[in-house]
């Protein structure tokens, strides 16, 4: 069998820790994805996590990671050939504007500078350049730290023929989403991040504008991925292919969990702890990445000073404390840190992250006391 630490600590920006009560629900007997039993979990679990989502719209469930979902967003509404704006301020950008370029879709790309935040005035400037069917942004850039204005975004696109595509894999459930009220036709997420539960299944949600062109008879490359498919079986509380059936048990029993704290104290939980570790990691002398006050509620990203190398931190942190923690595997690998403040985690976690970045610190030969007077 295989053996853990018991003082292994996930901390990442996703995957995330899994409570107990979720755990428990996951091994519970496996059912028939075709029978009464979960019909009604996936009845429970759309009801649940449209208030999390801000829609009325159906929600989509699939058996997939969060690029999945993603993939599943572009492939029911960009045919080959028509152009789609991909907004790029981090490494999930350049992943959302490679699917398209997979897909066979003309791909402009609005690049923005990492640690910056989205500028909607730019993306109003050019979409009166062309006519696109896709505005595609990362909601949050978990590379980066730093959160998108869906709310700007929406008012600018609303009114277009274009939709607005928000992968959210990493804000849902731990950033405000918005959906119908700000104007974004598809939100993408998945569930391992804010939404408590392990890696497994892809969540879509998407608007009657967009329905209209889901529902084109056109030529696009989509049968697993099929919106269509999966409209008409959600419909019943099934999905056209097999379900992960345990994973969906754990997600209504995380979105349970976050309904009884209260989706308002949830989001409210994330802003002050993110700013808690933030200020406390910029007082060891690691200065928050980026130039943007859109900071991340879900993750928090620091700059790592000279001599230090990001990946000695991550490095020495499990090493030494069994702390998992995330480096950057892009054109900034070694300069940032990252940590994950997103799902289950609470003020002591904080604490102990500190407690254990401020051990590495001083190991690596970083001046601690220094930094903080």
């Amino acid at each position: 069998m295989l053996s853990i630490s018991p003082f292994y600590r996930l901390r990442l920006p996703g995957p995330t820790a899994v409570p107990e009560r979720v755990r428990q629900a996951i091994a519970l007997p496996v059912l028939n994805h075709r029978g009464p039993e979960f019909r009604a979990v996936l009845g429970r679990a759309e009801e649940l996590i449209k208030p999390v989502l801000g829609t009325t719209n159906p929600v989509l469930f699939f058996a997939s990671s969060g690029t999945g979902a993603m993939e599943a967003s572009l492939v029911n509404v960009v045919a080959p050939g028509e152009r789609v704006l991909v907004c790029i301020h981090g490494q999930f950008g350049d992943r959302f504007a490679a699917i398209a370029q997979s897909i066979g879709a003309e791909v402009d790309q609005l690049q923005f500078e990492w640690g910056t935040a989205i500028d909607p005035a730019v993306v109003a400037a050019k979409l009166k350049t062309a006519d696109y069917r896709a505005v595609v942004v990362i909601h949050n850039e978990s590379s980066t730290g730093i959160y998108s204005d869906l709310a700007a975004l929406g008012k600018i696109v609303r009114d277009t023929p274009a939709l607005l595509i928000a992968d959210s894999v990493s804000g849902l459930g731990g950033l405000e989403m918005r959906q119908d009220e700000w104007g974004v036709d598809i939100v993408v997420s998945s569930s391992q991040k804010a939404l408590m539960c392990p890696p497994g299944v892809g969540i879509a949600s998407v608007s009657a504008k967009a329905w209209d062109i889901v529902n084109r008879e056109t030529k696009m490359p989509r049968f697993y991925w099929d919106f269509r498919k999966a409209k008409k079986s959600i419909e019943a509380n099934e999905t056209p292919f097999t379900t992960p059936v345990s994973l969906m048990a754990g997600l209504v029993e995380a979105l349970e969990m976050m309904h009884a704290e209260g989706l308002d104290n949830v989001l409210a939980r994330h802003r002050k702890l993110s700013v808690r570790l933030r200020e406390g990691c910029n007082a060891l002398g690691l200065a928050t990445f980026g130039k943007s006050n859109q900071l991340s509620t879900t993750v928090v990203a620091l700059a790592v000073p000279e001599p230090l190398n990001g990946g000695d931190i991550v490095k020495r942190m499990y090493e030494r404390h069994k702390t998992v923690i995330a480096g950057s595997r892009n054109k900034m690998q070694g300069r940032v840190i990252r940590i994950g403040t997103m799902g289950f985690f609470t003020d002591g976690d904080i604490a102990t992250d500190l407690l254990h970045l401020e051990a590495t610190l001083a190991d690596l030969g970083w001046p601690v006391k220094a930094a903080r007077a």
